[in-house]
């Protein structure tokens, strides 16, 4: 059984990693798939391999999101996955005593404001027939400081909030609109490619960097996806202004050791 059969979702961020995951598990469910990305080469490789359609998608810009609102004015999942780290481009100071406020701004502007208005947009396309799923990408760095990205950790707690803010608003105006919180921790995508590098210490990097996970590995963008399936279908129709964390256990308390 096809669990988003005919579903008409658009997904952010969606030309690698957690976002093309989603995008690629969402159209095996029977999915009319709409994949954005800034990167239009990227996102237009990606929608080809998955036999989906894509639109360019500057989640920083409204009037992108107007855009959205005119050429997909029904929609019955949004997923808004897009988000940088503010490392992108080369080491940078997001501390909270050296962060700059231009670094940090850009950073929010991705994450947040990309966040709430694909939000707004969520709940304009979806109130006319009053049911719809938002799941929002946020982080384990959203739960915890992060001395070293504050402006990321920021940027995926606000993310947590406003799903909340999201949620109840919908339910207090009777519609069956629901929005939750997605939370992986390290999940293996090209972002963290620099820091893996390509030489024989490769395992040992990789080991390095789950060392505090009682799973003792890296998620997989595939894992993140399952989890975006249920909470778009009906069988979670109960479930909103809720949050699911994929961490391998990190946050549950102290690491569990291997007897």
């Amino acid at each position: 059984m096809q669990r988003l059969l005919h579903k008409t979702c658009v997904i952010t961020g969606a030309a690698q990693g957690i976002g093309r995951a989603i995008a690629a598990r969402f159209h095996d469910e029977g999915a009319i798939v709409i994949v954005t990305d800034l990167d239009v080469d990227a996102g237009m490789a990606a929608a080809t391999a998955i036999g989906c359609r894509f639109e360019k998608l500057d989640v920083r810009e409204e009037a992108d999101w107007r855009r959205m609102a005119d050429i997909i004015p029904a929609l019955d999942v949004m997923v808004n996955n897009a988000g940088v780290t503010g490392f992108e481009h080369g080491a940078v100071a997001h501390d909270p005593e050296h962060a700059g406020l231009a670094d940090w701004q850009a950073v929010h502007r991705v994450n947040l404001d990309g966040t709430f208005m694909g939000c707004r947009y969520a709940i304009g396309a979806m109130k006319a027939h009053g049911t719809g799923s938002i799941i929002n990408i946020s982080s384990r760095s959203g739960l915890v400081g992060v001395p070293g990205a504050a402006a990321y950790a920021s940027s995926k707690a606000a993310i947590r909030n406003h799903s909340k803010s999201v949620a109840l608003y919908c339910a207090q105006q009777g519609w069956q609109i629901r929005c939750n919180s997605i939370h992986p921790a390290a999940i293996l995508t090209p972002i963290w490619e620099p820091m893996l590098g390509t030489g024989p210490d490769r395992a040992t990097r990789l080991a390095a960097l789950v060392a505090d996970t009682p799973l003792k590995r890296f998620g997989l963008p595939e894992e993140v996806a399952a989890i975006a399936v249920t909470l778009a279908s009906d069988e979670a129709s109960y479930i909103t202004g809720s949050e699911i964390h994929i961490d391998g256990g990190l946050l549950a308390g102290s690491a569990a050791q291997p007897g």
